[in-house]
């Protein structure tokens, strides 16, 4: 474990000190992200099934993609964390939050240095039709370790166990055990964001950085 987490801590260092690149210089109305009632899984669940390392695609702290060849791409809401956002600003998120950027270098560098990759997927998809699912980097819960890092708050106690009450119990204890995260939290700040990229766009454009 502490192999893992010092070649996430190695790849964090080097990706949260490169520049972010800078704000386009106008703010469009962001599209439109289709959501629906929540669908039930497709694929196999309720069990930890291999992912080859070499296909996973790090979104940011809390997201991956699976390429799974001939059966298609496979986005991953990991279940149990929400971490701190970086910069979209084509979906109302014009700044990067605190802590985002090293949040998604730490996922960057646990997935890279793994040698076993699971995924661990819930019943159900989320209302944008991802799947929600715990992944595991050398038999390590991934969301545990986000956690332990101080890089992810915990959403159980929001959201439920989503049928995998054994992941959420661990979740629970990490987040106890790590105390309060030095960020604010995600949602207060997507939700801080929307009214500012509405208010950019009502400007007629963006701050440069």
């Amino acid at each position: 474990m502490h192999a893992l987490i010092r070649a996430a801590a190695a790849a964090l260092l080097a990706i949260a000190t490169a520049s972010v690149p800078p704000l386009a210089a106008q703010i469009q109305a962001p599209p439109q992200q289709e959501r629906s009632e929540r669908a039930p899984q497709p694929r196999p669940y309720g069990k930890r099934i291999a992912v080859d390392p070499a296909k996973v695609r790090v979104s940011d702290g809390d997201t991956v993609e699976l390429d799974w060849g001939a059966q298609g791409r496979e986005s991953v809401r990991i279940l149990g964390i929400d971490t701190p956002e970086i910069a979209h600003p084509d979906y109302n998120m014009p700044y990067a939050q605190s802590f985002g950027y090293e949040a998604r270098a730490f996922a960057m560098g646990a997935f890279a240095a793994a040698t076993k990759v699971e995924v661990l997927r819930s019943d159900m998809l989320d209302t944008y039709g991802r799947t929600l699912g715990y992944l595991y980097v050398n038999d390590l819960n991934y969301s545990v370790l986000v956690i332990r890092a101080r890089l992810g708050e915990e959403t159980v106690s929001r959201y439920g166990d989503n049928g995998l009450p054994e992941q959420a119990a661990e979740i629970v204890a990490a987040a106890k055990a790590a105390g309060p995260m030095p960020f604010e939290s995600p949602g207060q700040f997507r939700r801080r964001m929307r009214d500012v990229s509405g208010w950019m766009r009502d400007q007629g454009g963006a701050p440069r950085e």
